[in-house]
């Protein structure tokens, strides 16, 4: 559980420490990488998390509703963050309000996803903190971390900024840390972790399919992205069923 809290911990703080440091960056390369990040996501969530969650018959008639408020849910979320989580870094406003409102998005979202990596068993008898879903939460939360740590520059001094990412990259380690102490006190059920197991999925459903779609605006076939999301999707089929 420490390693996996140091790592969570890690790519968020190291990505976003990146951005401060390297005021030159191309967003081209930026947009490759969430692409492969949203395709991971959104295979991880159709082959490991959706299955698990639906295979069991006592909670999968509602489940389907708790993937739906999930999905909702994240389009609240993102009108606090401003759609930081997939890539939009230009045309915010520096405004205190501005910056909390990013801030209570982003890190309550990855609070949540980290409540995914607490090692109690859900009622199908499968571990939901698998090492699969450990890649997609990096691989989605390292991004984050580098875009809001581009945006806050623009109005912040580092300093700022450096405590805020800190704030950032602990919000999934303390969702995993609080989430594993609930289910041993028994506060938190299994049926309770599996409802918010439903929501989290949800919003990695929509903030993946946005990515797909932002990233082609006007319609157009792009060959080298379309590379790009197959092989993200061979590595989570990879990592799901050969490893």
């Amino acid at each position: 559980m420490v390693i996996k809290i140091l790592v969570l911990f890690l790519s968020a703080f190291l990505a976003g420490m990146l951005a401060l440091f390297m005021p030159q960056w191309k967003e081209k390369n930026f947009k490759m990488i969430l692409i492969f990040a949203g395709s991971y996501l959104f295979s991880i969530t159709v082959l490991h998390i959706l299955p698990e969650l639906f295979a069991n018959r006592d909670s999968a008639y509602y489940m389907g509703l708790y993937v739906l408020i999930g999905f909702l849910l994240q389009q609240v979320l993102e009108f606090l963050s401003s759609g930081i989580e997939h890539g939009h870094i230009h045309h915010h406003g520096g405004g205190r309000n501005t910056v909390w409102m990013v801030m209570i998005g982003l890190s309550l979202h990855a609070f949540l996803e980290g409540t995914l990596l607490s090692q109690q068993p859900s009622l199908t008898g499968h571990h939901h903190g698998s090492e699969t879903l450990m890649f997609g939460i990096i691989m989605h939360k390292a991004p984050a971390a580098f875009a809001l740590v581009a945006v806050l520059l623009s109005s912040l001094k580092k300093n700022t900024v450096l405590v805020l990412l800190l704030v950032f990259a602990l919000a999934s380690p303390l969702g995993m840390i609080s989430s594993g102490l609930l289910q041993e006190q028994s506060i938190l059920t299994a049926e309770a972790m599996d409802v918010l197991f439903g929501l989290v999925a949800g919003g990695f459903l929509h903030i993946s399919t946005t990515i797909f779609f932002e990233s082609s605006p006007h319609h157009k076939f792009h060959f080298k992205r379309l590379l790009i999301s197959l092989l993200a999707a061979l590595v989570a089929i990879a990592s799901e069923y050969l490893l």
